[in-house]
């Protein structure tokens, strides 16, 4: 079915520390294509605080291209990628459904119908929008393939972190920490049923760690935590920011291994049966789990985002995810 032209509002980031909304014009509702009434967003702290900074680097402006970003980088760009609503045209058996989309932060928008994927009765909209995080935490569990009983260590416990360490402990045994400096977080790993400790308190040894905090310290702590020819996996993007890491020490005597892992491809243990919209279905049924309701954080209305935006992004500002409120 067609729709009528409307008008939406989209969210830019414009310049270094500055987002502006703006009007979007949609035509008539192309064939294939739903018209998706936005009702909850996420705002990935890591990666839009690197775009909001400016920092993303010139080899990787196409890489980081989201599904439905408009611009080019660094600037102007809509960028995003999790935002929740309801079908309001398009094909007969959508409309009316709540979806997931990877779609920037916009009030009304139009995506191809296979971009639009239903969520299950499990799962409400609004725990929906850790969908994102959550196919980026799935995709290094098939990057870890941690092994029941195996000591893992978390160092960040934000949302990815904290992710990524409850699918380990549920689809692998393992037996997980999480990791942090903000003592304040044990709260988090107590309500995903996780251990917890501060990086001087934290048991060494580890037979892998995740390190998912973006700081020079945090990949010295994960460094430290490793046993023997254990597995660092960098889930952190660092932009244009250089860090400096320690690979003296023991890092070639213990035989450590610091392996990347990034959603943009699926895992190679699973890429070659699972596509990129199967992955997407799978990490939003692994939300129905009301414990994970402790990650999102106060919602925002989306017109006071352009003047909270630039604050919540702030190192220091928290780590649990910032709910947009388009309603």
């Amino acid at each position: 079915m067609n729709a009528d032209h409307a008008t939406a509002r989209a969210l830019w980031y414009v310049a270094p520390g500055r987002v502006e909304i703006q009007d979007a014009t949609l035509g008539a509702l192309a064939p294939g294509m739903a018209r998706v009434r936005a009702r909850f967003g996420a705002v990935s702290r890591g990666t839009e605080a690197v775009i909001l900074a400016g920092g993303v680097p010139v080899s990787e402006y196409e890489r980081m291209r989201a599904p439905f970003m408009a611009g080019r980088f660094p600037f102007p760009v809509k960028y995003g990628y999790a935002n929740v609503g309801r079908v309001e045209a398009g094909p007969a058996e959508l409309v009316g459904q709540t979806v997931f989309t990877l779609y920037p932060h916009q009030t009304l928008f139009d995506v191809p119908s296979t971009a639009a994927l239903p969520l299950p009765a499990t799962v409400p909209a609004r725990r929906a929008v850790l969908a994102a995080n959550m196919e980026t935490a799935l995709n290094a569990l098939w990057d870890l393939r941690p092994r029941a009983g195996q000591r893992i260590a978390v160092v960040g416990a934000g949302v990815l972190g904290s992710l990524v360490g409850h699918l380990c402990a549920a689809s692998g045994g393992a037996d997980v920490t999480l990791v942090d400096i903000d003592r304040d977080k044990a709260h988090i790993a107590g309500a995903l049923g996780l251990k917890f400790a501060a990086p001087e308190a934290a048991m060494a040894e580890c037979d892998a760690v995740i390190h998912t905090s973006a700081s020079a310290a945090g990949l010295e702590t994960a460094l430290n935590l490793a046993g023997d020819e254990a597995t660092i996996l960098e889930l952190s993007w660092y932009g244009a920011k250089r860090i400096d890491v320690a690979l003296g020490g023991a890092f070639h005597s213990r035989r450590l291994k610091l392996v990347s892992s990034q959603v943009g491809k699926v895992s190679p243990s699973h890429r070659a049966t699972v596509s990129h919209r199967q992955r997407l279905a799978m990490a939003i049924d692994l939300l129905a789990d009301a414990r994970l309701d402790v990650l999102l954080g106060p919602a925002i209305r989306f017109a006071d985002l352009p003047e909270r935006l630039p604050a919540v992004l702030a190192p220091g500002q928290g780590t649990l995810a910032p709910v947009v409120d388009y309603s």
